[in-house]
């Protein structure tokens, strides 16, 4: 006589599950702090006339959207053709290539002592105008790369993240800014360190979080195309820019670092989250923070802080 087996209980996940988990929460919770806090503190050093400045300066609003919303993306495009790069790492370097606006432009800027709130306003209207550009522009690029996957994301739930992590704790930061100076001036110190010390621990996050993908690459030219890509967008946004040098680098730092959010929700709505790119976008991002954040440290080295003229503020009825 046989008896049926007991059903199998359902199975807890591994302890090692359980603890990447738990990593991978707490990592997305430094990082929204991290966010947060630099346009926070990136708004307290702001003035409305220094934004003026920014936002009335056609020139460099025409170049910067030229650079980060072309020029850029088809730099991904080209790098990854010349390398030859895999599937897998050639996506990522594509959805990289065509986000821009990240929130490390703003860090990258206080880095190297520039135009921070240049910077921070100009990170918020890229990461704005390329939460519309970015998925036809990945659409275009993989079509012309003969990569047949459509890219189709939730434009209105981007355009919410950038509101509610960048923009308005760039606009609370410049609101106490302007009209309690004093408390944006205790403030600022505080809110800079919290940016300082979330920042650190994204980095070691990243690195940690996805080191098997980041290993598994360093036998490819992924790494190298990451870093090239951040190198050459520093230099270009640099050149293209207009106004002093404390500017125009800001804006080279704005264009180096680019923006994970709308590329980590297309690889899980368009490629089911599928390791190899993702290993492939955490290795490009990493390497190309690992190419803009020594330039930032040298620009530092060389200069003092910016005062109110260096950074544009009309003087003279100029800039």
């Amino acid at each position: 006589m046989t008896t049926d087996a007991p059903a199998p209980s359902p199975r807890a996940p591994p302890p090692e599950g359980k603890l990447m988990e738990t990593l991978h929460l707490v990592l997305n919770a430094v990082t929204v702090i991290f966010i947060a806090a630099t346009m926070f503190a990136a708004g307290l050093g702001a003035t409305v006339s220094a934004l003026r400045g920014i936002f009335t300066n056609v020139p460099l609003l025409l170049l910067a959207l030229i650079t980060n919303m072309v020029i850029v993306p088809l730099l991904g495009w080209g790098i990854g053709a010349l390398f030859s790069l895999p599937s897998a790492a050639f996506i990522a370097l594509i959805l990289v290539a065509s986000s821009p606006g990240g929130p490390f432009g703003a860090k990258l800027a206080m880095v190297q002592s520039g135009d921070v709130a240049g910077g921070a306003a100009m990170q918020v209207l890229l990461a704005s105008v390329g939460s519309i550009t970015f998925a036809p522009t990945v659409n275009g690029l993989l079509t012309a790369a003969d990569v047949g996957t459509n890219v189709s994301l939730d434009v209105g739930a981007l355009v919410r993240t950038v509101a509610l992590l960048q923009l308005v704790p760039f606009a609370i930061g410049l609101l106490i800014r302007r009209y309690a100076e004093p408390t944006a001036r205790s403030w600022h110190p505080p809110a800079a360190a919290v940016s300082n010390v979330t920042f650190l621990i994204v980095l070691a996050g990243m690195l940690l979080g996805n080191w098997q993908g980041v290993v598994a690459l360093l036998g490819s030219l992924a790494l190298l195309a990451g870093f090239l890509l951040s190198a050459i967008a520093f230099a270009v946004g640099t050149l293209l820019a207009t106004g002093p040098p404390v500017r125009r680098t800001t804006m080279g730092g704005v264009a180096s670092v680019r923006n994970a959010g709308p590329a980590l929700a297309a690889i899980g709505i368009a490629f089911d989250n599928q390791p190899a790119i993702l290993g492939a976008l955490a290795a490009i991002l990493l390497s190309g923070l690992a190419a803009a954040l020594p330039i930032a440290t040298f620009l530092s080295s060389r200069r003092t802080a910016p005062t109110a003229a260096e950074t544009g503020v009309r003087t003279n009825g100029r800039r």
